[in-house]
């Protein structure tokens, strides 16, 4: 199979987004290690990463699980995480030091308005880049509320680490010190509230995802202001809880806040999740009915026991080529789906026959390498352009 088939050829913006991105990561990293550096001890940065990186892999596991219709490219999931690591926190920092050397804002309240404020502007920023540069990665609400919770995911990971090691080596503010107190943060922060930074960010996420795939002008740049609003909030409400009233409004908060507002995102993005399903099967169908693809190929495109099937099936006929050949049909296919279902909707980008065009081009070079558990009559090859 010719090497080229294998891969999308680079889209326009790729290389300037991938420049900025380059930058702010090595800016963040540089200031984010000498904090790191400054505020903790050897022996407290190795207690403080051991125990941010537990919870880490489990929470990834699940935007994963939500992520699994149209997987996102790992460069991407992976530069969310970045984002949010050094680029976010570091950012963040700076504008709340600048807050306390210009306007002299007392901690309790710096934690409750202006932590949040900077934190989740921080932190959307990434989803917003997105949005204006890499447009065609966002199709809709559980894209953003993936990308969106990544970020918030390598942002609780480096606030994790400060908190961690800060109480490991203790002080006046943290208590005693020692593997004991840092434990008893990690209970708090790793274990009953892992996903607060993703649950805040994910509202920026399902704005700017709703506005992607909307019709309506002015909620196209109204929503993604919502979302901003409702991060801000729910980030304020909870470290407000904290700070105000000794803190005995803390698990208040929590039972009667964070964990219905976690429930609920989480019920909505797993609807989201089995509504793509749906989608999928309407868009596909479809477009198999203009001649893009084969009516008999869409179960197989579709249903993930039947994707993971038919890539088990093409590896042990084929080899490795032939299931690498299968994985990339299906992604094409299901970007495809996704791209028509937008044209069915009315909400189709500008370049949407251009991308169309291409996705049926790269289909049709691409089934003679690909191996179905049943034979599937093949499809003529036709022009995308959504009208016919």
């Amino acid at each position: 199979m010719p090497p080229e088939l294998l891969s999308a050829p680079r889209r326009q913006g790729s290389v300037l987004f991938t420049v900025l991105l380059a930058l702010a990561m090595l800016i963040g990293a540089g200031i984010m290690a000498l904090v790191l550096l400054a505020s903790s001890a050897p022996g407290g940065l190795v207690i403080g990463v051991l125990l941010a990186a537990l919870p880490v892999g489990p929470v990834i596991a699940a935007f994963l699980w939500l992520d699994r219709y149209e997987p996102e490219p790992l460069r991407l999931l992976g530069a969310a995480f970045g984002w949010g690591a050094v680029v976010a926190t570091a950012a963040a920092l700076v504008l709340q030091a600048l807050d306390q050397f210009i306007l002299g804002t007392p901690e309790t309240w710096s934690a409750a308005i202006v932590a949040p404020i900077t934190e989740e502007a921080a932190k959307g920023l990434f989803i917003l880049l997105l949005l204006w540069m890499r447009r065609h990665e966002i199709d809709g609400v559980l894209d953003g509320i993936v990308y969106a919770g990544m970020v918030g995911v390598g942002f609780a990971f480096t606030e994790n680490i400060l908190y961690l090691a800060a109480a490991y080596m203790g002080g006046d503010d943290v208590g005693p010190g020692g593997l004991g107190s840092a434990v008893g943060v990690f209970v708090v922060r790793g274990i009953f509230s892992p996903f607060a930074h993703p649950l805040f960010t994910a509202f920026i996420g399902v704005g700017v995802g709703y506005a992607v795939v909307s019709r309506r002008g002015a909620t196209r740049l109204v929503a993604p202001l919502v979302g901003y609003v409702l991060a801000v909030t729910a980030h304020a409400a909870w470290n407000g809880s904290a700070f105000f009233g000794g803190g005995r409004y803390f698990v208040l908060t929590y039972i009667v806040m964070m964990v219905p507002a976690f429930l609920l995102l989480a019920g909505f993005a797993t609807w989201a999740r089995r509504r793509e399903g749906v989608m999928l099967t309407r868009a596909l169908t479809d477009a198999a009915g203009r001649g893009f693809l084969s009516q008999a190929e869409v179960p197989w495109l579709v249903r993930l026991p039947a994707r993971r099937a038919s890539r088990a099936y093409a590896l042990a006929h084929g080899g490795p080529q032939a299931e690498r050949a299968m994985r990339e049909y299906q992604q094409q296919a299901v970007e495809l789906g996704f791209l028509h279902d937008r044209y069915l909707r009315g909400t189709a980008p500008a370049d949407f026959a251009e991308r169309g065009t291409f996705m049926v081009r790269r289909l049709d070079a691409l089934r003679p390498y690909v191996l179905f558990p049943q034979p599937v009559a093949t499809s003529t090859t036709t022009p995308w352009e959504g009208s016919r």
